[in-house]
């Protein structure tokens, strides 16, 4: 008898495999057959053991983006949280106005109704924007809306009500104007003739006429100035400007089409004064669509022209930083103009501290006379021209300013006055004679104020 020994060819197993039970081999995952050659063949169909490692990789990184989406989203909800807390406290503000409206509504004007359509339609774009971002609807948003469709219905039944009392309000006004008109008379306001200088110079200022808070609203603009144009364009002739800043710096400029407009801080143009021509000081004019102001660097007189927006300046070699007016600093040029031209003041170490008076000569922009005067700039308040006199003001107490000193520049004269005048507020930074008005114009703490000016013709 012949033993045939067949060989054995078992498969390799992985370790991953070797736990899996004997009983399981009789179970269809192995086969066995004989080979060509006589050899034993076994098939063994194993499970998918192996680990997805590369399964687990892709979920981390899903977790990780998903995280920081939360992240984000949190950081959106709590900012549009502080937004909302800010439009509630505003809308009960508004809420508060409207109420005080509707108690006493015969005493507001048109004007205060619009100024609420307008607060009213800004807080219904807010809530609709924030609505927008948190891509959501809540009851708090569907009340601030009803609230404020309700705040427009009174405000619109408000203004039909003064409407009803129109006339009633007309008659009131007419009767304030004309004692307006009265009150004027016994100022001894004598209407100005325009471009006269048939005068032997200011006789009195009238009681300052406090027009408002700047366009800025605000008391910390106490640097600036504001007035018109002193000799303006054709089509200007009623253009106001202003400049506000909470330091002496000046960078830009507010231009209005009219008084009204002023009122309204409604400007047709916002002029930014570009980088490299910044001012100081206070005391700039506008003269022929020009503005004219302190540069420092180089220290000298500069003049930007607001059509084309062309600039230049020109070093006056005598003048000195070191001196300016009582009430504020880096007013070492001051520029005026009146009915007989354009004008710089200023102070230098020759004149020891007293004030020197320029022509301008407009075309060249340069220096065409200078003056000396016997007055100590450090010692005043402000100065301005008019009809080719330079008025040195000072201050007399904290109510009361003084123009205590007149140069002509015709007799090269110079005389001591005492013309008192009330002051809104002790100090200001801004005092200009407008020729194309025969006002004074000062911007004093913030406020526009302005004075008619009465000259002695007798």
């Amino acid at each position: 008898m012949l033993l045939f020994l067949f060989p054995l060819l078992l498969p390799v197993f992985s370790p991953a495999s070797a736990w899996i039970p004997v009983e399981d081999w009789e179970s269809g995952n192995v086969t066995a057959s004989l080979g060509e050659s006589g050899q034993c063949l076994c098939h063994v169909y194993l499970p998918e053991t192996t680990f997805p490692s590369d399964r687990v990789q892709h979920m981390q990184e899903v977790s990780k983006d998903l995280i920081l989406e939360v992240d984000i989203q949190i950081k959106k909800i709590e900012g549009y949280e502080g937004k909302l807390e800010v439009y509630l406290k505003d809308l009960a503000d508004l809420t508060l106005r409207v109420a005080m409206l509707e108690s006493s509504a015969d005493n507001y004007i048109k004007l205060d109704f619009e100024m609420l359509r307008i607060e009213l339609r800004q807080f219904e774009a807010l809530v609709s924007q924030l609505k927008d971002s948190l891509n959501s609807s809540s009851p708090m948003f569907d009340s601030l809306y009803t609230e404020i469709r309700n705040m427009t219905l009174i405000v619109d039944q408000l203004e039909i009500y003064d409407k009803s009392n129109l006339q009633l309000i007309r008659f009131e006004f007419a009767k304030l104007q004309k004692k307006l008109e009265e009150c004027q008379q016994e100022q001894d306001y004598i209407k100005p003739d325009i471009g006269n200088c048939n005068h032997t110079g200011i006789l009195s200022i009238s009681k300052p006429v406090v027009i408002q808070l700047n366009h800025h609203l605000s008391a910390g603009y106490h640097y600036g100035g504001w007035g018109k144009d002193s000799k303006p364009l054709r089509g200007h002739e009623s253009m106001y400007f202003y400049g506000g800043y909470s330091s002496p710096l000046v960078y830009d400029f507010y231009m209005y089409d009219n008084y009204d407009k002023l009122l309204l801080r409604s400007y047709f143009k916002h002029y930014h004064i570009p980088n490299g021509w910044l001012g100081v000081g206070n005391n700039y004019i506008i003269h022929r669509n020009s503005i004219y102001y302190q540069i420092n660097s180089p220290f000298s007189m500069s003049k930007i022209n607001l059509t084309g927006s062309t600039t230049a300046y020109r070093v006056i070699p005598k003048a000195s930083q070191k001196f300016s007016y009582s009430y504020s600093e880096n007013q070492n040029l001051d520029f005026a103009a009146d009915e007989t031209g354009l004008w710089v003041m200023y102070a230098s170490d020759e004149s020891k501290g007293r004030i020197v008076l320029a022509k301008i000569d407009e075309k060249s922009f340069g220096i065409e006379d200078e003056m000396s005067t016997g007055v100590y700039k450090q010692l005043a308040g402000n100065a301005f021209m008019a009809c080719g006199v330079m008025y040195v003001t000072r201050s007399v107490d904290v109510s009361t300013e003084e123009i205590f000193y007149a140069y002509d520049t015709k007799t090269k004269q110079e005389k001591h006055l005492s013309i008192l005048f009330p002051k809104f507020q002790e100090k200001y930074s801004n005092l200009d004679y407008n020729p194309s008005d025969q006002k004074l114009y000062m911007y004093n703490n913030g406020y526009y104020v302005s004075y008619n000016v009465r000259f002695n013709k007798e």
